[in-house]
């Protein structure tokens, strides 16, 4: 089925309103560059929407009604929006569900080293990278470093214009004639991913007239006492995370694409919130529901990922609070529950042409593209949703005007790729993924077409109104 490019039928009207959420979205992708900073920047838009926080209300015994909006965090790096409806929550949710972590570098838990005249953070890449995409470009630091005081200090350097930037250095070209025979995967060793941090010793009368043998890395260390109170050790207890500095930047002279940090999976976590807090005080049908997991890159592993039983656990708190404390009616609420898995989709890309089946691939500026199934050889690790969901899916998007394209990753025998769809189709609910077409993939600078970032927005609007 041919799918026309969303610029040609686009009014003067949609162009100002697609480049009004784009706008919105830059911001948020510029705010959000790791799982808790998006975390943050949701939960502050939800409470502005007035949102409120789950356990907060329970411990106060208040009341829970339709409409009501609430909210509920995993350890800051996973969190569940909800808008009650008017139907019980045992009849079943609308849910949109995103992942918010990307494929970056982390540091180690002893990082810290001096080698022949240089200061390095040892690392370890977290997610699928080509490791050779990550050197030679400006990296910001983020996260936090935990004490044992039990203070958290927040750490972010290299994004603003004053700020100094760090780099994973590669070797020069005159010298690279064995590095250039090897296959891509063995261009860069994970181990040669460490971060270029610092080449000044620290001065005599700092280091108290003794012979310093580290005296960069103690440099080094002193810098980061003063900024943030902290010493070596507490380095083992921390959580960085290193990115590309910069922020997401318009793409081509048309303007229509965006290029950035992180699209892979937060263009659909962030307009997958746009969807739900726009919903302003509607009262619909069947609850409302926007969840952003942890640790997709890596198997959704861990108390933050979706194979914990965080979002199974704050269901049941709030069928508690709303209906009474039953298992069996947690059980129907999520059953019952239909779900956008909303997760990036990869683009055609006419330069490698041969990896793609042009029929079944998803294009930029073609809309909103689903994913009937996901997984690799043989659809292993799909949900593969049903086709009689697909039909309501489609049924949803055209009755709302939305642009749409179904699509899977890559040839048969060649591509593939897993969301969070498998998972939460283990409960019986109907999942189906979607999302939007992302070039460049997992690489440190990925693209997306505005239109389809509009559009994602309209979709999972439609999605939660249906």
């Amino acid at each position: 089925m041919k799918k026309d490019n969303l610029w040609v039928s686009y009014t003067k009207e949609d162009r100002k309103k697609a480049e009004e959420v784009c706008g919105r979205y830059k911001k948020c992708l510029d705010q959000g560059k790791t799982e808790r900073e998006c975390v943050a920047l949701a939960v502050e838009m939800a409470e502005e929407r007035g949102y409120r926080e789950l356990y907060s209300v329970i411990k106060k015994g208040e009341s829970v009604k339709a409409g009501d909006k609430l909210y509920a965090v995993q350890m800051d790096k996973s969190a569940v929006f909800f808008q009650l409806g008017k139907k019980p929550l045992s009849d079943g949710m609308n849910i949109l569900g995103a992942h918010i972590d990307s494929p970056r570098i982390d540091i180690k838990q002893n990082p810290l080293y001096e080698k022949d005249g240089f200061a390095y953070f040892d690392t370890h890449y977290y997610g699928g990278i080509k490791k050779y995409q990550w050197t030679t470009i400006p990296m910001a630091i983020h996260g936090v470093i935990a004490k044992k005081d039990g203070t958290v200090v927040r750490v972010c350097i290299g994004e603003s214009d004053d700020d100094p930037v760090f780099v994973i250095t590669d070797l020069l070209v005159h010298l690279a004639g064995e590095q250039m025979t090897k296959k891509a995967t063995e261009v860069v060793a994970g181990e040669n991913l460490d971060l270029l941090i610092g080449n000044c010793p620290i001065e005599q009368s700092e280091a108290l007239e003794k012979e310093e043998k580290e005296a960069i890395k103690e440099n080094v260390l002193r810098i980061l006492a003063d900024m943030y109170g902290i010493e070596e050790e507490d380095l083992l207890s921390a959580e960085l995370e290193i990115v590309p500095a910069g922020k997401a930047r318009d793409l081509g002279f048309d303007r229509s694409m965006i290029l950035g940090y992180g699209h892979d999976d937060r263009v659909c976590a962030f307009t997958s919130v746009f969807a739900l807090l726009d919903m302003a005080d509607d009262i619909t049908d069947r609850a409302l529901c926007c969840l952003l997991v942890d640790k997709e890159e890596i198997g959704n592993v861990g108390a933050t990922g979706m194979a914990s039983h965080f979002f199974e656990n704050v269901v049941a708190e709030l069928v508690a609070a709303t209906e009474r404390d039953s298992q069996i009616l947690v059980r129907r609420a999520l059953a019952n529950s239909r779900m956008l898995s909303s997760d990036v989709s990869a683009g055609y890309d006419p330069l490698y042409a041969s990896v793609f089946e042009k029929n079944n691939s998803a294009f930029l500026a073609k809309g909103l593209a689903f994913n009937k199934y996901t997984g690799s050889r043989g659809k292993r690790g799909a949900s593969d949703a049903n086709a009689e969901y697909v039909a309501q899916i489609r049924k949803i998007m055209d009755d709302a005007d939305v642009m749409y394209q179904f699509s899977e990753l890559g040839r048969v025998d060649v591509g593939g790729g897993g969301t969070i769809a498998h998972i939460m189709a283990e409960y019986g609910m109907n999942v189906i993924d979607s999302g939007v077409s992302v070039m460049n993939m997992h690489a440190p600078y990925e693209v997306v077409s505005k239109a389809d970032v509009y559009e994602a927005v309209r979709g999972y609007t439609a999605f939660l109104r249906a």
